[in-house]
């Protein structure tokens, strides 16, 4: 079974022009060629392997018989919802109205999915304002330098264009809504710095911050004429995303970034080495000077263009000295993950065009399904979840990688190429996760006080992304089945049976059971709720078909948690190592 690890790197590593390159600075050079090409690049982890790496298994009799059940149930998992969407199914007249006309060989689309819609129609758009973004900050940049005395070697210089080119993006998303959010952004920072400091400052942030979600929520973004009537007029001019309440919770961890970054730079003892923070980690974690922590700085960072609708979230201790010490992203860097992201994109595309679970699963159209059949649905369902994130995460990130701020990576694993609950954590959402842990697991704690650390941590990100019983306990669950694994690498220990033949079975065992009841959570939190995972459970476990389906499925889960293990063998083999 995989083990936690690290690489040891130099800490300046500038290259010619002043500029950290980002192969350089974050990412462990890989041994070239092989499948685990396709990893993602994330910055490599700080702890060393002292066990040799283990002789390859791909070619051994037992992988050999993975291969063949792999090569059953992969087609059969995507021949079964594919057969479900076929307008001659007895259920398709139940979600035919749901379907939109589609581009993809005369098939129709699902399209339902209201998150995805608002992104998937607006990509043209989108795409021409990056465009736009990429080409005024050019001209922008090579008016200032020819204007220079001297070539800068950071890119402070190109904070007044961001604030101009914020101010109107932001007028153009929420109109006269820009007001209430410069509001609440000056409070925020009115807080930090009134703070000076003192314990309080971190206190009265989250008090205000949480209150603001919660006061979001209620009045949904508030109104000008509840004011005062005379304001009314303003109400009128609400931009082409009016709701800007829904897209502040992210914009909500920004302005906690930066008060809680500015009360420890407050309170270090100073004379940290800025230029040497050269991996991801150190330049979030390492202090600025004071003098940083302005409020022109704060703002933008916090309205940032290319990150500021979904992320990835970026600290802004890393963003400040992004701007400082440039990092080099080189082109091929950049074209390659836009290959990257075209390719999910048309893979969403395939799925949606072919595979219709988002309209059987709303409109319930599921009678007379086999547990087979029940469990694809969930499935596929979970796939589109994981891919209608990665697409805009993707975007944005590729926007921000163009315009020279390098944010972390937020999905660095498929959804079904985990088997740890931690692990999944940390490679689902991967930027919110280095946000929680440097903000709230740590000061709660972290491993002092795990259960109760990690009960409240689940139950914040639950009610931070929505204010609904069906996502606590969402919260509640993943703390839950978060303890098995935990008590199972305490009783049987990599470093105390490692070595024994049984010992991967054992763990593969117990990954068929994490990836169950991560599965069941995630179902409850963003597909199907609590009464939709009672349904499927009944069918599952309330009939002799149904616990064959669960056995047969287990033994199939098992097959790839195996593939899973000695994939990331194969990794450390070529030099990339991860945590999960």
């Amino acid at each position: 079974m995989p083990k936690d690890i690290v690489v040891d790197m130099p800490t300046d590593m500038r290259n010619q022009e002043g500029h950290f390159s980002t192969f350089d600075l974050d990412y462990a050079p890989p041994k070239p060629g092989g499948i685990t090409s396709l990893t993602v690049d994330v910055p490599a982890s700080t702890r060393i392997p002292n066990e040799p790496h283990t002789t390859p298994r791909w070619k051994t009799p037992e992988f050999i018989f993975y291969y063949v059940v792999a090569l059953f149930a992969i087609p059969l998992m995507a021949w079964v919802p594919i057969h479900l969407s076929s307008p001659s199914h007895p259920n398709y007249l139940y979600y035919h109205h749901r379907l939109s006309q589609g581009w993809m060989f005369g098939r129709e689309v699902d399209n339902s999915d209201t998150q995805y819609r608002s992104f998937r129609n607006n990509i043209p758009s989108l795409s021409f304002l990056v465009l736009i973004f990429i080409a005024l900050k050019y001209i922008y940049t090579w008016s200032a330098l020819r204007s220079a005395l001297s070539i800068p070697s950071d890119k402070l210089y190109l904070i007044p264009f961001y604030l101009v080119f914020s101010a109107l993006y932001l007028t153009g998303l929420h109109g006269a809504s820009i007001f209430k959010i410069v509001i609440i952004l000056t409070t925020n920072y009115w807080i930090a710095k009134t703070s000076r400091g003192s314990r309080m400052g971190p206190l009265l942030t989250w008090i205000f911050n949480v209150l603001i979600l919660f006061a979001n929520e209620t009045y949904g973004g508030y109104r000008y004429a509840s004011l005062h009537q005379s304001l009314e007029v303003l109400d009128a001019f609400q931009g082409i995303y009016p709701r800007w309440h829904i897209s502040f919770n992210i914009t909500m961890l920004r302005l906690v970034s930066f008060n809680m970054d500015y009360y420890w730079a407050y309170n270090s003892r100073g004379g940290e080495n800025l230029s040497s923070a050269s991996t991801e980690k150190q330049r979030a974690n390492t202090p600025l000077p004071l003098e940083d922590y302005t409020y022109r700085n704060y703002i933008t960072y916090v309205l940032y263009p290319p990150l500021y609708i979904a992320g990835p979230i970026l600290t802004f201790n890393n963003f400040v000295w992004q701007l400082r010490y440039p990092i080099d992203i080189p082109i091929h860097v950049q074209c390659r993950y836009l290959v990257r992201f075209l390719v999910s994109l048309l893979t969403m595309e395939s799925i949606l065009h072919y595979m219709y679970v988002v309209a059987i699963k709303d409109t319930k159209a599921w009678q007379g399904y086999t547990p087979l059949e029940l469990s694809m649905i969930g499935f596929w369902n979970l796939i589109i979840v994981w891919l209608k994130l990665l697409l805009p995460w993707r975007f944005f990130r590729l926007w921000s990688l163009a315009s020279g701020i390098d944010p972390p990576e937020n999905m660095v694993r498929c959804m079904v190429n985990n088997y740890s609950t931690l692990g999944f954590w940390r490679s689902w959402h991967r930027s919110y996760n280095l946000w929680i842990v440097r903000y709230i697991y740590i000061p709660l704690g972290g491993t002092k006080n795990v259960t109760l650390t990690t009960a409240l941590v689940f139950s914040f990100v639950a009610l931070w992304h929505d204010l609904s019983f069906r996502l606590l306990a969402w919260g509640w669950l993943v703390s839950f089945f978060i303890l098995p694994e935990l008590l199972a690498r305490y009783l049987l220990p990599h470093t105390k049976y490692g070595q024994f033949p049984w010992y991967r079975h054992v763990c593969a065992i117990g990954g068929v059971l994490n990836i169950l009841m991560m599965v069941s959570a995630n179902l409850v939190g963003f597909v199907i709720g609590t009464d939709g995972i009672m349904y499927m459970a009944s069918q599952m476990a309330g009939t002799w078909q149904g616990f064959r389906f669960l056995l047969a499925a287990s033994c199939i889960i098992f097959v790839g948690v195996q593939l899973m293990f000695e994939y990331r063998e194969e990794e450390m083999r070529r030099g990339v190592y991860r945590r999960c």
